[in-house]
């Protein structure tokens, strides 16, 4: 896939554009935000931003780091965003955001890029300070997703399976392409099978796009624009990640993972990623071609098997389109702290017309149902 010609030097960056169905799927399987409230009793308030300012929230997809983690990542231009911090200044933009509950993930590519024992290491060691540091001192705000040494999948079963039974761990999260696999690969099924046994969801996170994939599909041969790192932006936050994110599900799903791993959850964040605006084309098409390798209709793995957050996307229609196709038993608050505001992701979800019971869904009680925890 290389190119003979020689591409403009690729910049190390962080995400987020550099910090800048049926009735018996449940409730919202079908129906819009506004569909939904319309069912609200005739006597119910209107002010959903008043009347929900007692809503509590988890929030699935809340990064940090460590200054060690940034050195091998080459991301210490994030030192000043909070990323490394899991003290008063996190906890003080929870308590103003009103956010109950994080759940942690290193950031991305996390140590799944790293090989060996060294790998293996690095990632025990990250999992256990969260143990020892912001878990323990600060006992029922945090929550954790465990850091994985991806390069060695068997070990990486092992450790979930570890921060699981032993850490009380809510599963793991995975960071785009690993290596030059994604998690359908028949090397990470050690991984998949364990997270099944274990009962504890797999959140697919993006990731930077491999050198081939950036050269031909983001790289920018004109100066002008790599001074503005716009070829970067556009293979991460802007556009590429995302993409990258919805092309794992599919192949997840066509290559038969959830018919060997039928209670395996993924999560997937960025509200579907781009996947309610594609969703009735893909399912139209894919259903022609999959009647006979799958167990079930194609469209079905989307409500067996997936959830969706609401992270760094608070756009109302972006919901209606989510909730249009998705059960609102499916999907899950989160933030992207810090690279969103926590306060802007509360304060607009308070202000969603929902009725309540809908956005007591969405905001804890699905986190609650799939993680086994409580606010």
């Amino acid at each position: 896939m290389k190119s003979n010609a020689n591409p403009p030097k690729r910049l190390t960056t962080g995400r987020r554009g550099f910090l800048a169905g049926s009735a018996a799927l449940g409730i919202g399987a079908g129906l819009s935000t506004h569909a939904i409230a319309s069912r609200a009793a005739s006597n119910e308030t209107t002010d959903y931003a008043q009347r929900d300012q007692d809503l509590p929230f988890i929030g699935a997809e809340e990064t940090f780091s460590t200054h060690e983690l940034m050195v091998l990542n080459d991301r210490l231009f994030l030192e000043d965003t909070g990323l490394a911090e899991l003290g008063p200044r996190r906890i003080g933009a929870m308590d103003e955001a009103g956010l109950n509950v994080q759940i942690l993930s290193a950031h991305t590519p996390g140590v799944q890029n790293v090989k060996g024992q060294k790998g293996i290491d690095f990632a025990y060691r990250l999992n256990k300070l969260l143990v020892d540091g912001p878990m323990a001192g600060y006992p029922g705000r945090f929550k954790a997703f465990a850091t994985l040494p991806l390069q060695n999948p068997e070990a990486s079963a092992d450790e979930l399976e570890r921060t699981v039974r032993e850490d009380g761990f809510l599963g793991c999260l995975t960071n785009g392409i690993i290596g030059r696999k994604f998690l359908d690969h028949p090397d990470f099924e050690p991984l998949l099978a364990r997270a099944e046994a274990l009962d504890v969801p797999i959140y697919v996170h993006p990731g930077l796009p491999p050198d081939e994939v950036f050269e031909i599909y983001y790289s920018n041969m004109r100066p002008e624009y790599q001074k503005e790192f716009q070829d970067q932006v556009l293979s991460i936050s802007a556009y590429g990640w995302h993409q990258e994110v919805v092309t794992q599900c599919l192949r997840m799903i066509t290559s038969g993972v959830f018919d060997r791993h039928p209670k395996l959850q993924i999560i997937i964040g960025h509200m579907g990623e781009g996947l309610p605006f594609f969703y009735k084309r893909v399912v139209e098409k894919m259903s022609e071609v999959t009647k006979r390798s799958l167990d079930k209709p194609f469209e079905q793995y989307f409500h067996d098997n997936f959830w969706f957050t609401t992270s760094a996307f608070p756009q109302t229609e972006l919901l209606d389109l989510l909730l249009k196709y998705i059960s609102v038993d499916r999907v899950i608050f989160a933030t992207d702290y810090p690279f969103a505001d926590m306060k802007t992701q509360t304060d607009w979800f308070r202000g969603v017309a929902l009725p309540r019971e809908a956005k007591e869904k969405i905001a804890f009680r699905n986190a609650e149902k799939l993680f086994g925890i409580k606010v």
